[in-house]
């Protein structure tokens, strides 16, 4: 975002707020350049078309809920002073992820996956963005176990890699009719959290 030139941002960001309320499918190039009173010539200097502006949007959005976990759990790591500290801010992070209140975010992940699937410049941004997320969140666990918190026997990158499959995972129950208790589907996590993650190894 810092490289960006501020014309590309503005694009950027004004899509990212339609996102907030919108599905892909339903935003145009017009309500984009209305709303951010940029030309059309400007728009198409900086993308290659409309899609290609919609798609580095959906990108950001599916980076962003993950970074907003990643920063809660470096707070969580470097403030904690002992195991049970930790787990307890972790436990917070995983009630806050897991919540019917992120839904919608997590129905807009899985829809960047699918469109990923099936476009391969948006494969490769995505990608990209995975990539980074996952390294981030490697490097969380590492350091949780410089510190004496995590279990040194685990891959930092598997962990990470299960981390966001339960948290997207979610999903599966989001749009059934009989939803899992969440206090029951929380402590689940939580078990693994102190019996896997965080066991002394």
């Amino acid at each position: 975002m810092k490289n960006l030139h501020p014309t590309k941002q503005l694009l950027l960001m004004t899509v990212v707020e339609l996102l907030e309320k919108h599905y892909p499918e339903e935003i145009n190039s017009e309500q984009v350049l209305e709303l951010s009173n940029v030309s059309k010539g400007s728009l198409y200097h900086h993308y290659e078309d409309f899609p290609e502006l919609i798609e580095e949007a959906v990108v950001f959005r599916f980076g962003k809920f993950v970074d907003q976990s990643v920063s809660m759990l470096t707070t969580a790591i470097s403030s904690s002073r002992s195991r049970e500290q930790l787990l307890s801010q972790v436990k917070d992070v995983t009630k806050l992820t897991q919540s019917a209140a992120l839904q919608k975010n997590r129905y807009q992940r899985i829809g960047a996956i699918d469109k990923a699937v099936r476009n391969e410049r948006m494969a490769k941004k995505l990608g990209e963005e995975q990539e980074r997320l996952t390294q981030a969140l490697a490097d969380l666990f590492r350091e949780s176990v410089e510190r004496g918190f995590g279990d040194p026997n685990l891959d930092p990158r598997s962990v990470s890699i299960l981390v966001q499959a339960y948290t997207l995972g979610k999903v599966v129950d989001d749009f059934t009719p009989n939803h899992v208790d969440p206090d029951k589907w929380t402590d689940l996590i939580d078990l693994l959290l102190e019996k896997v993650f965080f066991t002394r190894g």
